[in-house]
């Protein structure tokens, strides 16, 4: 008999993670259980006050990627209710806007963004049951093409979460003290935390691959491409843009559908793997 699947999604009360909350309650059916998460309590129980009142059930749970303790503890809570967790999209983000000054806002934005998707691997990663999937939402700008060649050695030779966090760490400093223009790192802050996000599953798939396929596992970065929201409308022209409901049909395809293995530590997007490293 197959245990009821139980699904996570960060940064869940509006936008993408709302609509893959939605995609997940309708897809999984009545027996099981989508935990829909934000830092917010008030919006968290709005967002589960407005969930439709057919499919999985849907629970509302405080966790804020930015604690550092905030992912195992409620990793936790999970692990106690049901032995596991089939499905984790890790999907919280800071969002900054043109107008916004890197300087004045890189930690937290690294601490949500970076050092919260890692937290969450570690702490949700050994929770995956036979078949689970664990899914970074990321970008297509998260890969090596967008980076300088002289930084690309930070993240392509990073071979631990540890390692990873150390160089969103280097950057983050040098955002901050000035002195990453001299690097070569690129102004808009979102390429290199992309960037690391991938090098993050990459890192932490190199040292889990065997025995992840063994078992049906999934561990990958994932694009929805552009999506029409209003922060995303500050920085493009989002008008023919998917909607969020639009865009989380392929990530839930990706996380529904039989595993093809290679997806695994890739970055996927509308269900094809995208290139890591630049052409020769």
């Amino acid at each position: 008999m197959t245990n009821p699947r139980v699904a996570l999604v960060t940064g869940a009360t509006q936008g993408l993670g709302l609509a893959l909350v939605e995609g997940l309650a309708r897809r999984l059916g009545p027996a099981g259980t989508v935990y829909l998460t934000g830092r917010d309590a008030g919006r968290v129980a709005g967002a589960v006050a407005g969930m439709p009142q057919t499919g999985a059930r849907v629970l509302g749970e405080l966790l804020d990627v930015a604690d550092p303790d905030a992912a195992a503890r409620l990793a936790g809570v999970i692990g106690e209710r049901h032995g596991g967790v089939d499905l984790v999209f890790g999907n919280a983000v800071m969002r900054v806007g043109p107008d916004d000054d890197p300087r004045a806002v890189m930690d937290e934005y690294t601490q949500v963004n970076n050092f919260g998707t890692t937290r969450l691997m570690r702490a949700f990663v050994p929770l995956l049951r036979d078949g689970g999937r664990f899914l970074v939402v990321a970008s297509s700008l998260g890969t090596l093409h967008h980076l300088a060649p002289v930084l690309h050695g930070r993240f392509d030779r990073a071979a631990s979460l540890d390692e990873v966090d150390k160089q969103v760490a280097a950057w983050r400093d040098a955002v901050e003290d000035g002195s990453a223009a001299a690097g070569a790192w690129p102004a808009f802050i979102n390429i290199p935390s992309k960037i690391a996000q991938v090098a993050a599953v990459r890192a932490l798939a190199a040292e889990r691959r065997a025995e992840d396929l063994r078992r049906g596992i999934l561990l990958a970065a994932v694009c929805p491409g552009m999506i029409n929201t209003p922060t995303s409308g500050l920085w493009w022209d989002v008008s023919g843009a998917a909607s969020p409901a639009e865009a989380a049909v392929p990530l839930l395809d990706l996380a529904l559908n039989p595993l093809d293995p290679a997806h695994y530590g890739e970055l996927v997007r509308y269900g094809k793997t995208l290139p890591w490293r630049p052409a020769a």
